[in-house]
């Protein structure tokens, strides 16, 4: 049966680790589907890191955009991050001179997102809420500002459960149980 929860907040909120605990408390194999690009040594480093927290029970797979090319039937997978995979189609590298306006990444990336989740699997998205500060006097700030913001929003419209992590407590937006709880709160 498939689930998508997403959990959403701002940097260093404890977004991914409530997800890799989340995903542990359901499965003893999770997936761990990282959509960074790894631009230098330092953020290498820290991917390495991150990879070692987790342990040999997690199957790592780095995917920068096409999702939906693994298989992760009934399995578990955290997706890390959104943010990141946005990024990816926000600034398409392989796209040459023209980079693709925000209504065309959009699009590219809901409809690799319906492919990805209409396998049966439990689907944990991890993002940023990025506009919750000011309005960034960048023009490319503000046009990905708006990328993200809308594809959280169609993220969680389809999501089963929406968590916000507020200095490492999540507040649960949408779903849980009937007392507004996911099975993490219990641990």
């Amino acid at each position: 049966m498939r689930k998508i929860i997403l959990i959403t907040g701002g940097q260093r909120s404890g977004k991914s680790v409530y997800a890799e605990r989340l995903a542990l408390s359901l499965s003893p194999s999770p997936v761990y589907i990282a959509t960074a690009h790894v631009w230098d040594d330092e953020f290498a480093a820290r991917v390495e890191r991150h990879k070692q927290r987790r342990g040999p029970q997690w199957t790592n797979i780095e995917e920068e955009k096409r999702l939906s090319r693994h298989n992760i039937y009934n399995k578990v997978a955290v997706i890390d991050c959104v943010t990141l995979w946005c990024t990816n189609f926000f600034f398409d590298r392989d796209a040459g001179e023209r980079q693709p306006t925000v209504d065309e990444a959009l699009a590219e990336i809901k409809e690799e997102f319906d492919r990805f989740v209409s396998q049966d699997a439990t689907f944990i998205f991890v993002t940023n809420e990025i506009g919750s500060g000011e309005v960034s006097g960048n023009a490319v700030q503000r046009r990905f500002t708006d990328l993200q913001g809308w594809m959280n929003q169609y993220v969680a419209a389809r999501a089963d459960e929406v968590v916000l992590m507020v200095c490492g407590i999540p507040v649960h937006v949408k779903g849980g149980d009937a007392a507004g709880k996911s099975v993490l709160d219990t641990l």
